[in-house]
């Protein structure tokens, strides 16, 4: 299965962060201020007067393997919750394998493989689950049969960033330099926010990513 990425809602437009800045000396909004605010945006992330951006924020649900999930969880300004073994036997099995390698020539079939170890993996976890709920009790049972879950097993995290953070979370992964699977993931996110009707957060983006 594929990383997936969906925009659950957000909050705020490049008007609300505008007046957030505008709080300290007149929030009144006039048709001449509103003019300005393209300014404005762009003034206040070249300058480092980054506050007022932490009044838009974004919110998305994302389908991704465990690793892409670590990496996310290491913005530690980014609000998350995700699906836990620990609370719920995680019953789809759903996992990634890695579409680069279903396309290497001249190696041993690493895609299949990855695809036979991971299956066998989930086959283990429910076996281990079943065999020690028993005798450790169905709370220790989940937690420890985790252990057999690979890096590529899929989990659904909520995921919500202001525009301060989602800057931060754009440069950092959705970079040449970040590994595929959450360079994918933050092009979702970037693209969606960028298709939200009426494109409220045009300025901000603009600003937040060089124009790019």
């Amino acid at each position: 299965m594929k990383n997936t990425v969906e925009l659950l809602g957000f909050y705020g437009s490049d008007e609300v962060i505008a007046c957030s800045a505008w709080t300290s000396t007149s929030r009144e909004l006039t048709e001449e201020k509103r003019v300005r605010i393209p300014a404005l945006i762009n003034y206040l992330w070249s300058n480092g007067h980054e506050t007022p951006f932490e009044k838009g924020t974004v919110h998305f649900l994302v389908d991704c393997d465990i690793a892409s999930h670590i990496h996310l969880l290491k913005h530690r300004m980014a609000s998350i919750n995700a699906e836990s073994a620990r609370y719920k036997e995680l019953q789809e099995d759903k996992y990634y394998l890695p579409a680069d390698w279903k396309i290497a020539e001249g190696v041993w079939d690493w895609f299949d493989n990855l695809k036979v170890f991971t299956e066998k993996s989930n086959v283990l976890y429910h076996k281990c689950l079943e065999d020690l709920t028993p005798i450790l009790g169905r709370k220790r049972a989940k937690e420890s049969a985790r252990y057999f879950k690979t890096y590529n097993s899929q989990i659904q995290a909520d995921v919500q960033f202001n525009m301060r953070s989602f800057a931060n979370f754009l440069k950092l992964r959705n970079s040449e330099h970040a590994q595929v699977e959450i360079r994918d993931i933050a092009k979702q996110m970037l693209d969606l926010v960028k298709s939200i009707e009426g494109n409220p957060f045009e300025q901000t983006i603009k600003s937040i990513t060089n124009g790019k």
